[in-house]
């Protein structure tokens, strides 16, 4: 989707560059052809050639701040659990500083400029306004599952480098906290790690928690709270998704929620492995039910935005079928403009939420 420069600015609150970087083997320079093209024949990963996801796509659809995550699960002995793991906290947090490496490397090749606090982030956003195609992507860094901080030590590290955001859990039980398939509340550790966080004002982000560790991670947080890429129970029953109270809640402490565009997260009836999004009819207009839902239960359109999680282990094979490549999410304001939403609407699902959000968690 070729856009111009009255397209809408898009804020992508959750993209894991870096694990397809360094698990996936994909430059990122690359155009989304060229790596759908060199992946051709290979088997390792389900999505392989459904790419969406590169720095060149990014900018042709004025995707122009995101946050990118750093991942890294541990699990204990006998926990299996889907997708990539470390045997110890030890090897997840090298983990975490390859994909650190990583981001170093394509910020001094000017793909990305790190944005860490208001300052930088009204600079880049201003040098983005005068001049985008000069201007490096901004990005805000996230920890996708605290697994791999070993001790407060490594945090101070992991803020110091940059890191402003961290999601408790991921998949399975976590050190920290329970996540998607997983049960319980977040313990002392995660209450530890709760008010290290608060003191040194990184945002919790409250996605993939199980709704005791949800519940109780709010009880002890008093710092700000997002849901990056989460969608809503009302619409797929599912426990990966929040229910109505979960997001009155999130709303009530000012957060943003990102609507995913994971398909089985946007239709109940997606069987993994058998489901298409042809067969499913899952579209952007699916994406926007999700938003439009978000902002009916608000009465406003400030807490809705975009987490794509695009390329986050799947690609266009399991993405709204309307979709190729990560540009064209800016088909969403098209959309959200034929259901009645104003201009001012628009932008504040687009990028203005998610910039009021920061602003207002580093004041």
């Amino acid at each position: 989707m070729k856009t111009d420069s009255s397209s809408p600015l898009i804020f992508d609150a959750h993209l894991d560059l870096s694990m397809n970087a360094m698990e996936w083997n994909r430059d990122l320079r690359w155009t989304v052809p060229e790596i759908r093209e060199w992946e051709q024949g290979m088997t390792d990963k389900p999505d392989r050639t459904h790419g969406t996801v590169t720095f060149p796509s990014l900018r042709e659809g004025n995707v122009g701040i995101v946050v990118g995550t750093q991942i890294a699960r541990y699990a204990k002995k006998n926990n299996v659990m889907p997708g990539a793991s470390w045997n110890s906290p030890e090897q997840a947090w090298a983990q975490t500083q390859a994909q650190l490496a990583w981001y170093r490397a394509m910020e001094e090749d000017g793909q990305i400029t790190t944005i860490t606090d208001k300052e930088s982030l009204d600079a880049h956003l201003a040098n983005w306004e005068e001049n985008p195609q000069a201007t490096p992507i901004g990005m805000i860094r996230s920890l996708e599952g605290a697994d791999s901080i070993v001790t407060f030590q490594h945090l101070e590290q992991a803020y110091e480098s940059g890191l402003r955001a961290i999601g408790l859990a991921h998949y399975g039980p976590g050190t920290y906290a329970q996540g998607t398939d997983a049960n319980g509340g977040i313990g002392q550790q995660g209450r530890d790690l709760l008010r290290e966080m608060e003191r040194l004002n990184m945002v919790l982000d409250a996605t993939h928690l199980c709704d005791e560790s949800f519940w109780e991670a709010l009880d002890h947080f008093r710092g700000p709270v997002c849901a990056s890429h989460n969608n809503c129970r009302a619409l797929v029953p599912h426990h990966r998704q929040f229910s109505d109270e979960q997001l009155w809640a999130l709303i009530e402490r000012g957060a943003v929620i990102g609507a995913a565009l994971d398909d089985w997260m946007l239709t109940p009836t997606w069987v993994r492995g058998k489901s298409t999004p042809q067969s499913e009819h899952v579209s952007l207009e699916t994406v926007v039910d999700h938003i439009d839902y978000v902002c009916q239960l608000a009465g406003n359109s400030q807490h809705a935005g975009i987490g794509s999680d695009l390329d986050g282990a799947f690609g266009k094979e399991q993405s709204p079928h309307d979709l190729d490549t990560i540009a064209d999410l800016q088909k969403i304001p098209t959309i959200l403009a034929t259901r009645g939403y104003s201009e001012q609407d628009i932008a504040n699902i687009c990028s203005k939420n998610w910039i009021r959000f920061y602003r207002e968690a580093w004041s």
